[in-house]
């Protein structure tokens, strides 16, 4: 049986990740590769947990079903395709879609917390890390929660330092040294997209070759 690579993309939230998966899964036929988001794998809101003020915290791993996670990672892994609900972060703008994902050459299994997961990174056949710094991502978490989620800037604020920068701390950047790859993101990433995208290239190309 053919086997897709799998590839575990992780960094700090806002660091940059959504963009460069942008990129990334333009550069192939939509045949060729399938990305597996964490974001779709919270677990419902009633059964998230609060912090002293009340604020439910989004930035925990216990927030994730980490198990159907990497049971979806592994059905892929052998050729089967699934269906999963879409994670809107109860944005009243957007009507949930049911998502399809099939197998293909190259699956991309993102999230923050799929290094910390033994379950599903022990599944990952190259971890690639995007890394930025502090300041650049807290821009971005303001610039991303007041357009898509409606937080205003106090709670994106409050929820960064009291939730997001300790996760970080604690769950995310330990296993920075676990990445065979690390793509600094400050600025720009085209250097490292490219080097990716030229790799992953090659692995859809004898994956097409292998006999079925």
């Amino acid at each position: 049986m053919q086997k897709p690579y799998l590839v575990g993309i992780t960094g700090g939230s806002a660091s940059g990740k959504t963009t460069f998966l942008r990129k990334l899964i333009s550069s192939f036929a939509p045949e060729d590769i399938c990305l597996i988001s964490q974001d779709n794998y919270y677990h419902p809101r009633e059964n998230q947990l609060q912090d002293e003020k009340g604020v439910i915290n989004f930035d925990l791993p216990s927030c994730i079903d980490a198990h159907g996670y990497a049971q979806d990672v592994f059905k892929i892994s052998q050729g089967q395709s699934f269906t999963r609900t879409e994670y809107t972060f109860n944005n009243p703008n957007i009507v949930p879609q049911e998502l399809v994902f099939n197998p293909a050459p190259v699956v991309i299994v993102e999230g923050i917390f799929v290094f910390y997961f033994e379950e599903v990174a022990r599944q990952l056949d190259l971890k690639v890390y995007i890394d930025a710094k502090e300041h650049v991502k807290l821009h971005r978490r303001i610039l991303r929660d007041k357009v898509e989620r409606g937080y205003d800037l106090d709670d994106v604020l409050y929820r960064y330092l009291n939730h997001v920068a300790p996760t970080y701390e604690k769950y995310i950047k330990p296993y920075k040294d676990d990445a065979d790859i690390i793509i600094p993101n400050n600025q720009q990433f085209e250097r490292g997209l490219e080097v990716l995208v030229s790799f992953l290239a090659g692995k859809v190309k004898n994956y097409r070759k292998q006999p079925i």
